[in-house]
């Protein structure tokens, strides 16, 4: 069975919020201080990540930004994620497999000090309004939260430099746990009565689709 040595961690959160900050800062203390065998960790910036591997499926003119083919990029990343090691920089979460990920870090940015870290990035004021009103309304926070168990899900506040050093900190601290936990690693195959209840929910959604097919023909 795939097995990885190291855990996968998502870092998300609004733009904005220090994700590629968090990431870069966590990625030099982890390959500094934890040696492994098996492999090393790596950054990925899925929205560098999307153009290199030809996975942009269109542009979106009016908040100007590239729009992600979702399913093109997954296929790409699943290798790289069953190896290990990955920290995932992206504002959006739930597209990544349960099975392959161990930590998911959602980050939260005061509305005042958003406004300003996107303003000094060029934003126009349509996307700075949509990214403020995602970070109000937790939609990140939500998808994580409906997307993977309680137990790996953490928030963390991203407002000073102080607070990304606690916060990377802590999930270096965590890594170190995880790893002292799983000396013999952790599979990468959906959980076999997961996939035997998969089985059966596609099962049970043919024969839902044959009946429909019989009432019609009638």
């Amino acid at each position: 069975m795939s097995r990885r040595y190291i855990p996968n961690i998502i870092i998300t959160g609004t733009p904005g919020c220090g994700k590629t900050s968090h990431a870069e800062s966590l990625l030099a203390q982890l390959n500094e201080e934890i040696t492994n065998k098996k492999s090393k960790f790596q950054h990925l910036s899925i929205s560098d990540i999307a153009k290199e591997r030809d996975c942009i499926d269109s542009y979106d003119e009016v908040l100007d930004t590239s729009v992600v083919d979702e399913d093109k990029l997954l296929d790409s990343l699943e290798v790289d994620l069953e190896k290990g090691g990955i920290i995932v920089d992206w504002h959006c979460c739930e597209i990544f497999p349960e099975r392959l990920i161990d930590l998911v870090v959602v980050l939260r940015t005061d509305n005042r000090l958003l406004f300003d870290r996107l303003k000094k990035r060029g934003y126009k004021d349509n996307k700075i309004q949509e990214n403020l009103d995602c970070e109000i309304m937790e939609v990140i926070a939500d998808e994580a939260r409906n997307s993977y168990v309680p137990e790996i899900v953490i928030e963390l506040n991203s407002n000073s430099v102080e607070e990304m050093e606690d916060n990377v900190s802590r999930i270096f601290a965590w890594t170190a746990t995880w790893l002292n936990d799983h000396p013999q690693g952790v599979t990468n195959e959906l959980d076999p009565e997961l996939a035997a209840a998969a089985r059966e929910q596609a099962g049970g959604d043919e024969e839902d689709d044959d009946d429909v097919e019989e009432e019609d023909e009638d």
